[in-house]
């Protein structure tokens, strides 16, 4: 254990935050989510696993992660198919904790198009969150040098 932490942070994935530099991308997904075979592709080359709910694992990663400031897309969803504009419970609940740490209203992405940012991401986490459409992407920002 360590203080300050989130016990479900496990080792695997502290790892894969901390390699990640600024403007890369990590996918939280749902368990329906083709996690494995799109990680394969991912800079990682494997999957991640947090068998917990999509926002109880956001709310852990994003007190680590700092979401990118200097681009529009820093935080998405997996649109609903063919109703780009609806927001189901796991998406209230994920914004809810990207509004949290000062995040922006996450953007729409469609199905296949998410699917494809996936691909370039850095790493998948994929989680135990069994609703469907519980999947998005947040874009790593900076941590800034300490004040003098």
């Amino acid at each position: 254990m360590l203080k300050g932490i989130d016990p479900i942070l496990n080792a695997d994935v502290l790892y894969a935050l901390r390699a990640m530099g600024h403007g890369d991308d990590l996918i939280i997904a749902d368990t329906n989510f083709p996690s494995d075979s799109v990680a394969r592709e991912t800079v990682l080359g494997e999957v991640l696993r947090i068998d917990r709910p999509a926002a109880e694992v956001a709310k852990a990663v994003l007190s680590v992660y700092p979401l990118d400031t200097f681009v529009d897309d820093a935080a998405a969803r997996m649109e609903v198919v063919d109703e780009p504009d609806t927001i189901l419970p796991v998406m209230e609940e994920m914004q809810a904790q990207v509004s949290a740490v000062g995040g922006p209203t996450m953007i729409g992405i469609e199905r296949y198009a998410f699917y494809e940012r996936a691909k370039q991401a850095y790493a998948v986490i994929q989680t135990g969150e069994r609703r469907f459409y519980g999947c998005f992407a947040f874009r790593k920002g900076v941590v800034p040098p300490d004040a003098e």
